[in-house]
């Protein structure tokens, strides 16, 4: 007999955070994340995702023993402003058996149902900035730690329980080797010259946070047309400053400004940090810590998470700047590797941008979708 339990105490959610450990506890390729700051994301009195969220947290037992979990999620914006009928679901693991999928599924139902909304969407998080997809190709590939890992009978599942596909996405891997520094050095010497340029860079993280706002708001401009967009908030700009901005490389962040000091470009990329958490085992303490602080200062692997370009400089070669700056940067530090995060199938422009650096597509996830 399955049985279904909402996890509403800061026990059960460490229960429900830790499942995942056992299910992937031999599987190399699982990355798995910091309990602590899995807890902060869940607390509704931290994380600003929840003043325009709701979330429950459900568990699936089985003989007395957790077999899966999920969360079921409306993000209210997405529903108000851009009327999309739709409930989330993410933080989906189980094992493979579909029965204690079809009961978890069934919850989010429920909570759609409820609301009347249309249909059922996932895995994805709170907001835009959280984790999404289910992994459709790359098992063979370790995560990040910005990405979901599963096994293949997950897709199956949804398959066999009549989900169709909603969203694509790829991820690409190119080995540093490949940035050949012709391929921007003399365009982004004109694009300065042309449209009154400059680049912006730091050595200190203090220095970068004067213009974090502003970055989250050309966040919000460049990325307003696709349709899955949600906007970041005001008070969600200041958790993820506290939370993000100040474990990031500053060097690692690069903005363009224009002649009057208008940001118009920016981009952030991250040391890997999949060693480090796979040898922090969920815990910050004993060594945990020295792990993460270590592969900030000598991964030399990066992850390139987010980039954007103002509107009006889109398709300009504005990004010929940044890639400059990064060959400098990564030049010095020795790095190896560069690896894209997810980038929706649909956004050709994003997937042009690499392809200088004869990128190699490693990874590919999928989020489903089931009308209510």
């Amino acid at each position: 007999m399955i049985t279904i339990k909402e996890a509403t105490t800061k026990k059960e959610l460490t229960e429900y955070i830790k499942f995942p450990f056992s299910l992937y506890k031999d599987n190399p390729y699982w990355v798995p994340p910091i309990i602590a700051d899995e807890l902060e994301s869940f607390d509704k009195t931290k994380n600003p995702a929840f003043d325009n969220a709701e979330a429950y947290f459900y568990m699936a037992y089985k003989d007395n023993e957790i077999v899966g979990r999920i969360t079921a999620i409306i993000n209210w914006s997405e529903v108000n402003n851009q009327h999309k009928r739709k409930v989330r679901f993410g933080w989906f693991d189980v094992i493979d058996d579909i029965e204690v999928t079809k009961a978890l599924l069934e919850k989010v139902y429920e909570l759609g149902r409820k609301n009347n909304l249309e249909h059922a969407e996932g895995p994805m998080g709170f907001s835009n900035l959280d984790k999404v997809g289910v992994l459709t190709e790359g098992y063979d590939q370790v995560g990040t730690m910005i990405t979901w890992y599963n096994n293949p009978y997950y897709v199956t599942h949804f398959e066999q329980l009549g989900f169709q596909i909603e969203k694509e996405y790829i991820e690409s891997i190119f080995p540093f080797s490949n940035v050949k520094p012709e391929f921007f050095l003399k365009a982004q010497e004109l694009i300065k010259k042309r449209y009154g340029l400059r680049s912006l860079t730091f050595t200190k993280t203090k220095d970068i946070m004067p213009h974090v706002d502003k970055m989250f708001d050309l966040f919000n401009e460049s990325y307003a047309k696709l349709a899955s967009f949600v906007a970041i908030s005001d008070v969600q700009k200041e958790y993820f400053k506290k939370k993000y901005i100040s474990f990031i490389n500053p060097e690692y962040i690069k903005f363009v400004v224009d002649k009057d000091d208008k940001l118009i470009a920016f981009s952030i990329v991250m040391p890997s940090f999949t060693e480090a958490l796979q040898k922090a085992k969920g815990k910050l303490f004993p060594f945990g810590f020295y792990h993460l602080l270590k592969a900030r200062k000598k991964s030399k692997d990066v992850v390139f998470y987010l980039i954007g370009v103002h509107p009006d400089y889109q398709n300009k070669g504005v990004t010929a700047i940044i890639f400059d700056e990064y060959y400098r940067t990564f030049s010095q530090r020795g790095i190896q590797n560069c690896i894209r995060t997810p980038e929706l199938a649909e956004n050709t422009a994003i997937h042009l941008l690499w392809k200088n650096f004869d990128p190699t597509i490693h990874c590919q996830r999928k989020t489903y979708r089931k009308d209510l």
